[in-house]
This record gives structure tokens, C-alpha cells and sequence, in this order.
């Protein structure tokens, strides 16, 4: 039976676990099986800025930094709960991939 990959990945877990909440009723509500929530490695993007704006006295530094949380679902592709899963209100800055394997 063919599945669903869903990727999730975002900069705010809190939003992140309330979508992957609701697909996880999705699938608990049309009886598909599902795997995951699987985390994945946590992509950190560190910039380091200087602190002053001409570059005269001391030379020191702030480090700023964006995580980026990734999750991983496998879902049974049920065209009723894929259909559910695409209604799913999703945060701006939430990205969801959706990926139909064999």
C-alpha cells in the first residue's frame, strides 16, 4: 500500500507540535496507520555581528542564531485523510512537504 512522507520544519516548535497534533487526530479519527512524529537533526544558522560600527576599539562580537526544527510523519496514503491533512490550517512560518511513495 502506498504511503504519504510528510516533512515538517520550522523555526517555532510550539507551532510546529500543534499541526503535527492535529495530524496526528487526523489519522486517529480515519483509522490510517502512522509512523512518526520522527525528530531530525536540528539545523542551527549562527551570524556572527560585530558590535562595533566603524571597526575602531575593541574588537567584540554578538552571535546570533536561528534553529530550525525538523519533523518527519509517514501516514497511509487514505485519500480521505490526505484530504484532511491538506485542510489543516498551517503558520506562516511552518513549511509542510508532502511526498507520495510506493
Amino acid at each position: 500500500m502506498p504511503k504519504a512522507r510528510i516533512k515538517l520544519y520550522g523555526t517555532e516548535l510550539e507551532k510546529l507540535n500543534e499541526v503535527i497534533a492535529q495530524i496526528k487526530d487526523i489519522a486517529k479519527k480515519t483509522k490510517t496507520k502512522m509512523a512518526g512524529p520522527i525528530t531530525l537533526p536540528t539545523k542551527i544558522m549562527m551570524v556572527p555581528v560585530r558590535k562595533s560600527p566603524q571597526g575602531e576599539g575593541k574588537a567584540s562580537w554578538e552571535k546570533y542564531e536561528m534553529r530550525i526544527h525538523k519533523r518527519l510523519i509517514d501516514l497511509a496514503a487514505d485519500e480521505r485523510a490526505l484530504h484532511l491533512v491538506l485542510r489543516v490550517p498551517i503558520p506562516h512560518d511552518i513549511n509542510l512537504e508532502i511526498q507520495i511513495l510506493e
